[in-house]
């Protein structure tokens, strides 16, 4: 996850890149002046990932402190130490070189960035999109690819399902990765002359500084609904960290949806650097507006209509009114990176890059029955899939769980919803962490008998996830609709601190064959 050559860098000229008001790095005591000419060619905050030239930072950790592993920093080859005060009185005897900074995670990017040389300003790194929001951040950025190499242009992708450096696909365990291992990757992007680079920016990666020190050509918002509040506390303090890739100092332009409130809210912080997205098919004053929406089989066609010029056509075959949201917003996005509307036009015609299947999002595995697995996971995301997979005949069966120690007031909302939109509500485990299961669902099933003793659903508790979903399929017949929600691509459930495998496209696709139904051949391997 870093290039193949870095041009060194002093510890001196990489202190001296750090922008205003950075944390002032000093030599600890024993340190000569000689030291600040220590030659560095990469940067970890991991003592596992070091390699030969690498500056070790030592930060503190929730548990340990990382100048407690120095020893293994400098037995890998790391070729100088940055801690802080308390690190120092924890560093074993070393002939490494040994800086002091205060705060240091807040010089964690900067300094990545200028050791990796990651984003020069001589208009050789890739064009880079980022793309936040609750939902939709997957699809929009594979929509971005798509569109991207339609039109030509060698593409890179940092996400939460894979990690694209080209044609190289490396499995992503974060969202967004720590930010030396962006800045690496960002490097390798530059080294392989790649044109342009889209990313997932979730909230966690701006309030940890996973991103700190990389600036966005172009950033892009898709909407706010409640999660992760068991970081953030309220969608107050959710709405200020996505906000923060909207100021000047991460982003250079910016497209935002503002179908509400929320979105209207974060234009503001962008300000002249933003331009807006209304994707509702309403009439409204936005610069780019969807329009004329017309349903085509499970996806849609539709307009993004500019304020000045022609219309651009375009069409996504997965299902679900958001994705022709979540496709509006990559078409702008790119159309604001300065494409040329007649070229874009006709890669829409001739490629279709807004049907490329998403790995896990609204992923179809069988058309009779409708079975589909997706990664919706909380109220706003549940809600739109559920209404976006009713057919006019058939019923919708719907399995799903909450996960465990997380925001504890979406579970009821959860059962609710489900409830109220599916036909049959199928309520097992997702990943309880160390909770206790039978807790977690005895919480969604809370909400789910308060709305469905209106409605008439019928409400189940099956578990493990893996039988309950093969009781779906077991009362599925030919025109209904499967839907498993909330783990998309994941292969791994987390239960009492062990991974156990479960893939719920590879369970869904062994229930179907078992019942008879016929699943469209899949030669390849999961994502």
């Amino acid at each position: 996850m870093r290039p193949e050559r870095v041009r060194p860098v002093s510890l001196a000229d990489a202190a001296a890149a750090l922008p205003p008001g950075s944390p002032a790095i000093t030599a600890a005591p024993g340190t000569g002046t000689d030291a600040w000419k220590t030659e560095l060619t990469g940067i970890s905050i991991n003592s596992r990932e070091i390699m030969p030239g690498d500056l070790y930072l030592a930060l503190p950790g929730a548990r340990h402190h990382g100048a407690g592993f120095a020893a293994d920093a400098a037995a890998a080859g790391a070729a100088a130490i940055l801690t802080d005060a308390a690190g120092v009185s924890q560093l074993p005897r070393t002939v490494l070189p040994v800086f002091l900074a205060d705060d240091i995670r807040r010089l964690v990017g900067p300094l990545s960035a200028a050791v990796f040389n990651s984003q020069p300003q001589d208009g050789s790194a890739p064009a880079l999109f980022g793309v936040t929001g609750t939902n939709g951040k997957t699809t929009t950025t594979y929509f971005i690819t798509s569109l991207l190499q339609a039109l030509g242009r060698t593409t890179g992708l940092i996400g939460t399902i894979e990690i694209l450096a080209g044609g190289e696909a490396i499995p992503s365990v974060l969202t967004t990765p720590e930010s030396p291992q962006v800045h690496g990757l960002l490097a390798l992007m530059r080294e392989r002359a790649l044109d342009a680079a889209a990313m997932e920016v979730s909230s966690h990666a701006i309030s940890y500084r996973r991103v700190d020190g990389v600036v966005f050509d172009i950033a892009g918002f898709t909407n706010l609904t409640q999660d992760h509040l068991d970081l953030h506390g309220s969608m107050e303090e959710y709405f200020a960290a996505k906000a923060n890739l909207f100021r000047s100092e991460r982003s250079r332009r910016a497209v935002l949806t503002v179908d509400d409130e929320w979105g209207r809210r974060m234009a503001a912080v962008a300000g002249d650097r933003g331009v807006t997205l209304q994707t509702t098919g309403e009439p409204g004053d936005a610069d780019w507006q969807v329009r004329s929406v017309t349903r085509e089989g499970l996806g849609h066609s539709f307009e993004l209509h500019p304020r000045q010029g022609t219309p651009l056509r375009a069409r996504t075959g997965l299902p679900g009114s958001f994705n022709v949201s979540n496709a509006a917003l990559a078409l702008a996005m790119v159309m604001e990176s300065g494409a040329d509307p007649a070229e874009v036009q006709r890669a829409l015609e001739e490629h279709d890059p807004f049907t490329v299947e998403v790995p896990g999002r609204m992923q179809l595995l069988c058309e009779a029955p409708a079975a589909i697995v997706d990664f919706a996971h909380n109220p706003d995301a549940l809600e739109r899939t559920l209404e976006s997979v009713r057919r006019p005949e058939g019923r919708v069966i719907v399995v799903f769980g909450a996960t465990g120690e997380r925001d504890q007031t979406k579970r009821p909302l959860m059962g609710s919803i489900a409830a109220r939109l599916a036909d049959v509500v199928i309520v097992t485990d997702d990943d309880p962490h160390d909770e206790d299961e039978a807790a977690i669902r005895a919480d969604v099933l809370r909400g789910a008998f308060s709305a469905g003793e209106e409605s008439g659903t019928e409400i189940l508790e099956v578990a493990p996830r893996a039988e309950a979903i093969a009781r779906a399929v077991e009362l599925a017949g030919p025109q209904d609709t499967i839907l498993v929600a909330g783990r998309g691509h994941e292969v791994w459930q987390e239960v009492k601190g062990v991974n156990l495998a479960l893939d719920d496209r590879v369970e869904l696709r062994a229930a179907l064959a078992k019942a008879g139904f016929t699943v469209p051949t899949y030669d390849g391997v999961e994502s």
